[in-house]
């Protein structure tokens, strides 16, 4: 029988166990906030580069050997990275400030600063190649651009719903493509507000553009002369079964196994691609682990291996063809990554069926090993919660939570809050309540229960010691 010391002893019990799973996290988690927190990485070809954008805006690179080759964190959030062709070290970058005083850039507070730059990672001299004021904050940023050559480049342009090629030699823009123009307003989200979120753009070999409309769930082809190539779409909206609010998809030609294209299927906590057969796309890869929370990138490289942002995950991680994790290392918030010398995303790497990848889709498969020790034991948890609560909600609370909160944390901090709620409950009912209900006995009019029987003395449904 259950007594109150006995109740009492399992809720101080589960209790003091989340409350050490949340300490453990708070100390142990990776932590991006300055320089000196940036872990080393795990030696690798070529030089890794990362951003961050929301909990800390960050630039960073590693060297082949895993020290720190560069950081910079001047900017409240960083989006896409490129290397710069013809060098060994810079890239360029999509960045925006976000501009909380009132004055002469922003009357009515919080508003952005959208830019691109260059950065030479060995030096740190740094280059704007084009700057904007946005006169909001909310859905305005300039997620990506894509260099076409010496003098233009195509930028993403999230608040006006567009993409623009703009000359940076002029400034001037020759040519626009606007979504409303292909779409209506009643798609993705709520119009004026975050309605496309256009997170990405890429030119292809042939001339043609593509395009993520995240809240569309769909990755789009648009001719420059006669606009979108309606059966050349991937995804619908809505359709979560094929894309769930993706983020930068990169596109592999035919002559490296495509038309494929491999995308961070963000909200399905997911990386897939898609092969063009028979004037559709068939899916032909697709790995999870159970950790992966919301990637926000998959570069395929020419090793075959793919690189991957893992944003709720607090990983940079690189998957083999066997699905393994052959290299990891832990961020905070991470957001694109590029392995310089591999070419621009996936320019470089071949299809998942030209590398024949083995697919990994269970939540529980391919564990990384340098994930926390505590993981392997919420991972049927997590299972439960992704079932349950919908994707944008729990995304939503880990996007909003501590920068130590990861998985485990979460649970433990909801296990332990549960806890002492009820914990809280029952002694304000023991102590202020004389009589209780002790189901499925009620108490009638005459003082018997419907056994005939007197109740018992305490009516709290709980056997006391004496």
């Amino acid at each position: 029988m259950l007594t109150r010391r006995s109740i009492r002893l399992v809720a101080l019990v589960v209790t003091c166990l989340s409350a050490a799973v949340v300490a453990q996290g708070a100390m142990t988690a990776p932590r991006t906030g300055t320089a000196a927190d940036v872990p080393e990485a795990p030696p690798r070809a070529g030089i890794t580069v990362a951003t961050e954008s929301a909990r800390y805006g960050t630039l960073m690179a590693w060297h082949p050997n895993g020290s720190r080759l560069y950081y910079a964190d001047e900017h409240t959030k960083y989006f896409d990275v490129d290397p710069v062709a013809g060098t060994a070290a810079t890239v360029e970058y999509t960045a925006t400030d976000t501009i909380h005083t009132e004055g002469p850039t922003c009357r009515d507070p919080p508003c952005a600063r959208n830019l691109v730059e260059r950065t030479n990672l060995t030096t740190g001299e740094t280059e704007v190649i084009r700057a904007r004021y946005d006169h909001t904050e909310t859905a305005a940023e300039w997620h990506d651009h894509t260099r076409i050559n010496d003098t233009h480049i195509a930028i993403a342009d999230m608040v006006a719903d567009q993409v623009l090629l703009v000359d940076t030699a002029t400034g001037l823009t020759e040519w626009r493509w606007d979504a409303q123009n292909a779409y209506p307003l009643e798609s993705g989200g709520g119009y004026p507000g975050d309605w496309t979120h256009l997170n990405d753009v890429e030119t292809l070999p042939d001339g043609r553009i593509m395009v993520s409309l995240r809240n569309q769930d769909q990755v789009v082809f648009i001719d420059p002369d006669s606009g979108v190539q309606s059966n050349w779409t991937l995804g619908r909206d809505d359709d979560h079964a094929v894309l769930h609010e993706q983020h930068n998809p990169d596109y592999i030609p035919a002559e490296r196994g495509g038309p494929a294209v491999v995308v961070a299927d963000s909200e399905n906590s997911r990386v897939v691609e898609y092969q063009r057969e028979n004037g559709g796309w068939n899916r032909t890869w697709a790995w999870a682990d159970g950790r992966l929370q919301w990637p926000r990138d998959a570069d395929r490289l020419p090793n075959g291996n793919t690189l991957v942002t893992d944003t709720h995950g607090g990983r940079l991680l690189e998957i083999a063809p066997n699905g393994s994790v052959v290299w990891s290392v832990g961020l905070d918030h991470p957001y694109d990554a590029e392995r310089l010398g591999t070419g621009e995303g996936s320019a470089g790497g071949p299809s998942a069926r030209r590398a024949d990848l083995a697919s990994r889709g269970s939540p529980a498969a391919s564990p990384d090993s340098s994930a926390k020790s505590d993981r392997d034991t919420v991972v049927a948890v997590v299972k439960l919660l992704r079932q349950v609560v919908p994707s944008r909600w729990l995304n939503a609370l880990y996007y909003v939570a501590p920068v130590w909160m990861g998985v485990a944390e979460a649970v433990a901090t909801v296990a332990g809050a549960a806890t002492l709620l009820a914990w809280a409950v029952l002694e304000l009912r023991w102590r202020s309540l004389p009589v209780g209900l002790r189901l499925p006995v009620y108490r009638s009019s005459t003082g018997r229960d419907r056994d005939g029987a007197e109740p018992a003395a305490d009516g709290d449904g709980v056997d006391h010691e004496t």
